[in-house]
């Protein structure tokens, strides 16, 4: 990988992150002078923001013939945003929930994550299988907004500031987000193609790069999003911001990459058997989790951080045909119902807690 290359590489995350910090900021506040809550910015306006940048990588990998990118970089991208950005932002404080996450998005995510898998058995997303998960976003989107007023917020009376000039305003906002989109557009192609370099400079597969590198580049906007939001106590914004971020990465950007692909998505039997079904684990591992008291401790926010830690650690050793990666497997075999255990034991106590308050 010569140094242009990786000087490009480099600038191509710094680009993805500026353009999606003007894209959320710019589509947030046009949202706020219309009157959305802060829970449905965050599932709706700034998730479609920070999941621009994997919506932009994968435009370029469809066209450029690398799909394991694509796909690796959505599947990647959605457990990344569960265990790394929410564990990091329960660390921060820990994070309240609000009701109808649990009822709602929680099993749209849960259900739109089955229903990739169930379209991608045979290997392909083709165009019509990308228009369906195109058409349930837009759908998603218009029930969103329509039913905003259910978790409408009253702004802070501390915090309101008039707007003197209200058009100005809004031009600015409509400004920054033009911006965001050039910046994540020259920031996806530079960064895909130091994606493919890299990949065969170290003889690592496109996949392991779009499960890692590249997703946790194009991830960093919800990283920043969500610290940014946990320090500042705007923890309805933080949460709506992963759920309806995973949301539009299955929905939105698979679906439209599926739809404008020239012969569609291949999926490699590899992230079917198990990569989506590692993203579908960490899905359903957010009900009981989010249920128990309506709230992420920091304790369970350390939880998502240390099995990221091992989901990175299986991609490196399998990556590197590691010795060590059957012993690996082995643990992993006893790690998953000692999990699904101390999930149930997390339903239980959340329950009993609630009947005796009652």
């Amino acid at each position: 990988m010569d140094l242009i290359t990786s000087i490009f590489f480099v600038l191509g995350f710094v680009l993805l992150g500026v353009g999606a910090d003007l894209l959320v900021r710019g589509s947030a506040n046009l949202a706020e002078t219309l009157g959305i809550s802060r829970l449905v910015v965050g599932l709706t306006i700034v998730a479609f923001g920070t999941s621009a940048p994997e919506l932009a990588v994968n435009i370029q990998s469809a066209f450029a013939d690398k799909p394991d990118l694509a796909v690796g970089n959505v599947v990647g991208s959605n457990i990344l945003n569960i265990l790394l950005v929410l564990g990091v932002a329960a660390l921060i404080t820990p994070l309240g929930i609000h009701k109808r996450l649990i009822r709602l998005e929680v099993p749209l995510m849960i259900g739109a994550s089955v229903l990739l898998l169930f379209l991608a058995y045979d290997g392909l997303l083709n165009r019509w299988e990308g228009l369906f998960l195109f058409t349930c976003i837009v759908f998603y989107t218009i029930f969103a907004i329509k039913t905003t007023r259910q978790t409408a917020e009253q702004p802070k009376k501390d915090n309101f500031k008039p707007i003197k000039n209200g058009f100005i305003h809004i031009l600015m906002q409509i400004f920054l987000v033009i911006v965001g989109l050039g910046l994540l557009v020259q920031g996806s192609n530079w960064l895909v193609d130091g994606a493919v370099e890299l990949a065969r400079h170290f003889g690592i597969s496109e996949l392991i790069i779009g499960l890692t590198i590249v997703s946790i580049g194009t991830s960093l906007p919800e990283l920043a999003t969500v610290i940014a939001a946990s320090m500042r106590n705007e923890q309805e914004l933080v949460v709506g911001n992963v759920v309806g971020s995973n949301l539009f990465n299955i929905l939105m950007v698979l679906g439209l990459t599926s739809l404008i692909a020239p012969s569609g998505i291949a999926v490699s039997h590899e992230v079917i058997v198990f990569d989506m079904l590692i993203m579908i684990a960490v899905a359903f591992a957010c009900l009981p989790i989010f249920f128990s008291g309506y709230r992420i401790e920091r304790w369970e926010g350390g939880l998502f951080l240390a099995y990221y830690v091992i989901y990175m650690l299986y991609l490196f050793l399998k990556a590197t045909a590691h010795p060590l990666l059957h012993t690996f497997n082995s643990v992993m075999l006893w790690l998953i119902p000692i999990t699904v255990i101390m999930l149930l034991v997390i339903v239980w106590k959340s329950r009993k807690k609630v009947h005796q308050i009652k």
